[in-house]
């Protein structure tokens, strides 16, 4: 008995044990920076050093420019952020400590100095750097730079370096930095069914880089990204579609997935130069801008390019590179990068085949001539919509002819003399033979009976030319 009660005046009971420890805590934490320690033990002396002042909330710097440049850094959020084991040097190298805080700094404005900070980016991340200057953002740079367009995306524009989280993380949807400047965009995809799987159901849906990338991003319209993409989740969409879907592999290769998985979507036949040789998209050279000069030459009243221009146009293009290696690849597709983003559950895809196959139909009342700029980006002239029902067009547009519609009339009536030249010809004669059928009868009677008679005639010279012979 004795001993347990002195083991219960050393051991207080579980109440008391609780406010102990919370009083232990709250004498810990008011001790002046035991809470940052406890979050930025792992930090170099340097590091904490820097954090020491620019953990201040609300510490910023006026640029030239009148902007103002925010200085605070959360330990916090650095500490858990990809970049914790760095130090701030690693990528502020040009600062020197003795100087810093008491000479003026000039910078010009925010641009400028993300701008100045790439560099140390391409530092730890070569690999992912090389993509991005091959990358349509980067080319928009190089553009800005010179006719000075502000918004091209930098690497500090997608990726805060001192908060960045790992892309395994799904953290909420409103923080995707693609929404910054592709707003109109990211509103239609936060409700198709990519983003309400995603907002909705927490899953880890589709989201902007899984289809065009993080750092080597494209243009989206360039040769078949937007097929691939959709194809490198949906792996098995071409074998699916063969239950209902006659010509299923050749409907993937003509029409692009939006244009039946957004059944409210403004459609249009996109007929691509094409190079039938590589196989591939034809880009513009940079620096040599045709395409422009050469539909707006052919185009002088800018009603659209009708099937005569189009072919000369065509062949302008094959006398660059060969006769016959320049064709026209006819596409449908939607018309807006918002309306591809408007995806709908597959149940309520268009399954009508009238939609397309059938006189006037919505698809192909827009028809655009394109090539790809040089970075990728589409260069569109538009083309009279009767081109599709020309004859004349025939060898430009011959790859994008679709059978049982009324595209090119004249072929459906030569297709039509065909099928009836083809089924007609064996039942007229067949239908000719059975109307004869009697005489045929009458005549190998009359046949059988004359070979009779012949036969009944020569029978008695036969046997009296045997009874010679005999004597």
């Amino acid at each position: 008995m004795k001993s347990s009660w002195i083991l219960d005046k050393l051991i207080p009971p579980a109440s008391s044990r609780s406010l102990i420890l919370a009083t232990m805590a709250a004498l810990l934490l008011s001790v002046p920076g035991m809470a940052t320690r406890a979050e930025d033990g792992d930090l170099s002396k340097e590091t904490k050093a820097c954090l020491k002042c620019h953990d201040k909330e609300g510490m910023g710097k006026k640029l030239e420019n009148q902007e103002t440049l925010s200085l605070h850094v959360s330990t916090k959020a650095f500490v858990e952020s990809m970049h914790t084991k760095n130090d701030c040097e690693d990528c502020h190298s040009g600062i020197d400590a003795k100087t810093h805080g008491k000479e003026k700094a000039v910078i010009k404005s925010k641009r400028e100095y993300s701008l100045s900070m790439q560099g140390s980016c391409r530092e730890c991340h070569k690999k992912n750097f090389a993509k991005y200057e091959d990358s349509l953002h980067a080319a928009l740079v190089k553009e800005g730079s010179k006719a000075g367009r502000k918004d091209a995306p930098l690497c500090a524009d997608c990726h805060n370096p001192h908060t960045l989280r790992s892309v395994k993380i799904v953290g909420p949807i409103a923080s995707t930095p693609c929404a910054k400047c592709h707003e109109d965009i990211f509103k239609a995809y936060s409700k198709d069914v990519h983003g309400l799987e995603r907002i909705a159901k927490g899953k880890t849906a589709p989201i902007c880089f899984d289809c065009h990338k993080t750092h080597d991003v494209k243009a989206a319209s360039f040769g078949d990204g937007i097929k691939d993409s959709c194809l490198s989740c949906h792996k098995e969409a071409v074998n699916e579609h063969k239950d209902w879907l006659p010509n299923a592999a050749l409907h993937f290769e003509a029409i692009s997935c939006p244009v039946c998985h957004v059944p409210g979507a403004q459609r249009r036949v996109n007929l691509r130069l094409y190079d039938n040789v590589a196989k591939r998209q034809i880009s513009e050279k940079s620096g040599v801008p045709l395409f422009e000069k050469r539909t707006d030459g052919a185009d002088l009243q800018n009603v659209g390019l009708d099937e005569r221009a189009l072919l000369s146009l065509l062949r302008e293009f094959n006398q660059d590179g060969g006769q016959g290696k320049t064709v026209l690849r006819g596409r449908l597709e939607v018309r807006s990068g918002v309306e591809a983003h408007q995806l709908t559950e597959k149940s309520k895809a268009i399954k009508d085949c009238n939609t397309c196959h059938r006189a006037g139909a919505e698809p192909f009342q827009s028809v655009m001539l394109t090539i790809a700029s040089p970075d990728g980006r589409p260069l569109r002239h538009g083309v009279q919509k009767d081109v599709l029902n020309s004859l004349q067009a025939t060898e430009s547009v011959r790859g994008f002819y679709a059978i049982g519609s009324t595209r090119i009339k004249l072929l459906d009536y030569a297709l039509i003399l065909v099928l009836l030249a083809g089924i007609g010809g064996p039942l007229a004669h067949m239908t000719i033979k059975w109307m004869f059928r009697r005489v045929r009868a009458q005549h190998e009677a009359e046949r059988i009976a004359e070979l009779a008679q012949t036969n009944s005639q020569a029978l008695p010279n036969d046997r009296r030319a045997d009874d010679d012979a005999s004597k």
